[in-house]
């Protein structure tokens, strides 16, 4: 007997001895040598919206008349009892039920030996919602994608066709002006096309790290040079490194991106002081390590969104941005097998803070 379900004893080793399949995530159905469902379990009546008492004793067809997106029976097309006798089950299809209800259902024919009559059919059922919530996910970032693209694109066209069509009729400083516009727009159009390749090889697993020793002290320096350079007040940062550091082997252009986002954060969204300390800390396992930390002055992050702040499309104002910035950054950081953090700062405003593990040069990874 199989715990709230139903089942006979011959079901019993479908799921293990001493399992209770109401205890599973996914739903379970299991059909007897004659096509009758022995087993319903809670996830099945949650997924399809058919009591268990509706079910069980039922044939298959009957009790689930699953629909391909065409219309088709799915039970006559797959006839798991009467088809080719060397087939073991078939894989996850989207199907529907009546009502228009969609379920993911994968089934599984168990045979005595190979050729032999089914003895049961064991039918996996999901909920389309993980696949909904990653559809809409793929579509929120196309949107992103196309909106934060056009403004460019369309500047570059404009100051193209200008240029091309009335050469002529402008200045030398007008056309140095229209051409270092259409070069920002340009690096705008690249930095968006790496974000989408980078947030591609994170999310599938696929994110390459080049290691090399890297002096985190020196590369914090540049970005500080770079953001001086381009306007901002050097008193406007403070720098703090705790020497001694440990060796750190990782990919300097990995690490150039994330302090460049972090920095470009604190100087965007926050006030006052930027703070970047540099100091050991104990990564994961205890293992040496490098911590960094960038605090800014501003109104911080409220407590609510702290939990999504690394997650895609999150903005942590209206001061433009893809909203994915930070999602890179933690997709990076982790590949390096490191951590990242958010939280308040002693001032209130933003802190971030990750460690990165001394690592190994890549010809030993």
């Amino acid at each position: 007997m199989l715990n709230g379900t139903g089942a006979s004893s011959g079901t019993g080793g479908a799921t293990g001895p001493g399992v209770d399949p109401d205890e599973l995530p996914d739903g379970l159905v299991i059909a007897d040598e004659h096509g009758r469902i022995v087993c319903f379990n809670t996830a099945a009546v949650r997924i399809t919206a058919v009591p268990r008492a509706a079910a069980l004793g039922r044939p298959l067809e009957q009790a689930l008349p699953l629909e391909d997106l065409k219309g088709r029976r799915w039970w006559t097309l797959t006839d798991p009892y009467g088809g080719l006798a060397i087939r073991y089950g078939q894989p996850e299809r989207n199907l529907l039920l009546p009502g228009g209800r969609e379920v993911l259902v994968s089934a599984r024919y168990i045979r005595e030996h190979p050729t032999g009559p089914v003895l049961r059919v064991v039918v996996s059922l999901r909920g389309t919602e993980a696949r909904r919530r990653t559809e809409r996910s793929h579509a929120e970032l196309i949107a992103t994608v196309a909106h934060e693209l056009r403004s460019p694109l369309t500047s570059v066209k404009g100051f193209t066709a200008t240029l091309l069509a009335k050469w002529e009729r402008f200045t030398d400083a007008q056309k140095r002006l229209m051409l270092e516009t259409v070069d920002a727009d340009a690096n705008r159009v690249t930095r968006l096309i790496a974000e989408l390749l980078d947030i591609s090889r994170i999310d599938s697993g696929r994110l390459e790290l080049r290691r090399q020793p890297v002096d985190i002290g020196a590369a914090v320096g540049r970005h500080i040079q770079a953001h001086t350079a381009s306007g901002q007040d050097p008193d406007r940062f403070l720098v703090r490194i705790h020497q001694p550091l440990p060796d750190l082997w990782a990919d300097p252009d990995k690490i150039d991106q994330i302090l460049g986002n972090l920095l470009e954060n604190a100087v965007r969204h926050g006030e006052g002081t930027v703070t970047i300390e540099v100091a050991a800390a104990a990564a994961k396992n205890d293992e040496k390590g490098t911590g960094v930390t960038v605090t800014d002055e501003g109104p911080g992050i409220p407590e609510e969104s702290m939990s999504r702040v690394f997650t895609r499309f999150w903005r942590g104002s209206k001061r433009g941005g893809t909203g994915l910035g930070l999602y890179i950054v933690k997709g990076i950081v982790e590949a390096h097998g490191g951590t990242i953090t958010v939280g308040r700062g002693a001032n209130g405003g933003a802190e971030f803070r990750f460690i990165l593990p001394v690592g190994a040069p890549a010809y030993l990874t």
